[in-house]
């Protein structure tokens, strides 16, 4: 088995399993029944940490003072090439596809999925029983409620006139459905029960149990209307 690199201040529950060749930095904290991929980053510093560099790190020791760690709930599988930035906390049962990226700050609840390729840019607040598919980009500030489905590279934006220095956040409301291929422009809210169709640019908020479609996404029916659809396409009707 390749070997890790483990923080002399992190605290590992001695259930969690390494597949080998990681890094864990600083105090991070690994509950216990977690498994962590190869080539996984726990605990990267952030841009703040190393602005008090005067050289790029010659060794993972410096690394390591620099990091104030992360925090990973039990029951988590993080696979294969993922970075976890320092002051980063995860809920219990994560599981993530390949390569994701989780920038400092972010806060991830319980029992949620984030999929291949995906990333949250710093500050991401994400709550419990959300599925993020593969290729996801998620900007620092945005807030995704409980109970939502991101499809596919799906895109949030946070500045509405780049490059404008004002970021003004998307918050994204319980049980919503951001189809694949979306794009919602910084600033707008989505409502609660809402569903954005796949495809769809959302410039302006949309109010809850509402689904929107199109470029720029128009209001095209109500969430209950969906449902019904949805219902009869699992019926085969």
């Amino acid at each position: 088995m390749l070997q890790n690199y483990v923080s002399k201040k992190a605290v590992i529950h001695r259930t969690v399993r390494f597949e080998g060749n990681s890094l864990v930095l600083g105090g991070s904290e690994i509950s216990e029944g977690t498994y962590i991929g190869f080539n996984t980053i726990i605990g990267y510093p952030s841009k703040k940490s190393f602005s008090s560099l005067r050289a790029m790190p010659e060794d993972l020791s410096i690394l390591d003072e620099l990091s104030s760690g992360a925090k990973i709930g039990s029951n988590s599988l993080i696979r294969s090439g993922s970075v976890i930035y320092e002051q980063v906390t995860i809920g219990r049962n994560l599981v993530t596809g390949h390569n994701i990226l989780v920038r400092e700050g972010s806060r991830i609840g319980d029992n949620c999925l984030i999929g291949t390729g995906s990333m949250l840019d710093g500050s991401v607040s994400i709550g419990n029983n959300v599925r993020i598919q593969s290729g996801v980009y998620l900007p620092h500030g945005t807030v995704v409620g409980e109970n939502v489905f991101i499809g596919p590279y799906a895109c949030v934006t946070n500045d509405r006139y780049p490059v404008s220095g004002r970021l003004t956040p998307v918050v994204i409301g319980n049980g919503c459905i951001i189809g694949a291929n979306s794009t919602l422009i910084s600033g707008i809210r989505v409502g609660d029960n809402s569903v954005v169709a796949a495809g769809s640019v959302v410039t302006r908020d949309v109010p809850p149990n509402t689904v929107v479609l199109g470029v720029p996404a128009r209001i095209y029916i109500t969430r209950e209307e969906y449902e019904a659809r949805r219902k009869k396409h699992e019926q085969g009707v």
